[in-house]
């Protein structure tokens, strides 16, 4: 039998129907591309060019580090120094900050602390500073015992007991297990994390941090 014509009415109402779901996926296309734009905080713009120059730095040592395409304000996370008092992230505002969160169980995390140590006593200024937090939340004088007797002078002490702060980083994907370990721009804003240990006091380490804090 011979195929029928297609109705005119027919193929008006197809096209008018096509057009219609068009308009809706590109509608839907623009809103996310704007919500994505308003999810952006201003105060995070320039920290993506200074992302961009460290892109090429993630490599030997610290070629694990995820540095971050779109830079975003990190939760005002919470601790407690070496007396005890409340710090927050954002005391260190006007810092690059490398934000490690450790625990004494944790193999890795141990290993990599006199790396750490290193890095702050030949970087350490009022431009950028190592914030070791640990979450230890029993026998809470252990972490400082150890400390003193592996011989870590460098690093201030800062604690969460209630491992809060690995909490809040893991709600917005930042922490999957320890060590974390998060570069944090002068205001706050995400430059990069890396999940696992790394070689802190490496001259690979050494020039992304440098270049970080704009030495």
């Amino acid at each position: 039998m011979p195929e029928q014509p297609i109705s005119t009415a027919k193929r008006s109402r197809a096209i008018i129907a096509a057009a219609a779901v068009a308009a809706v996926v590109t509608g839907a296309a623009i809103y996310g591309i704007g919500a994505m734009q308003r999810n952006v905080d201003p105060a995070c713009t320039p920290s993506a060019e200074l992302a961009k120059r460290l892109a090429p730095l993630a490599r030997g040592e610290v070629a694990a580090i995820n540095i971050a395409t779109e830079p975003q304000k990190l939760p005002d996370l919470t601790f407690k120094d070496a007396s005890g008092e409340p710090r927050k992230l954002a005391d260190f505002k006007g810092r690059t900050v490398l934000l490690n969160l450790w625990a004494t169980w944790c193999v890795p995390c141990r290993k990599e602390m006199p790396a750490l140590d290193a890095l702050q006593t030949k970087l350490g200024d009022d431009k950028f500073q190592v914030v070791a937090v640990n979450i230890d939340t029993r026998n809470l004088e252990k972490p400082k015992a150890w400390l003193d007797e592996i011989g870590i002078k460098g690093l201030g002490y800062f604690a969460d007991p209630s491992a809060k702060v690995f909490q809040d980083l893991k709600a917005i994907g930042k922490a999957l297990g320890m060590p974390t370990t998060l570069l944090v721009d002068p205001q706050g804003c995400e430059l990069g994390v890396l999940a696992g240990p790394a070689e802190w006091a490496s001259d690979d380490a050494i020039k992304l941090i440098e270049t970080a804090k704009g030495s």
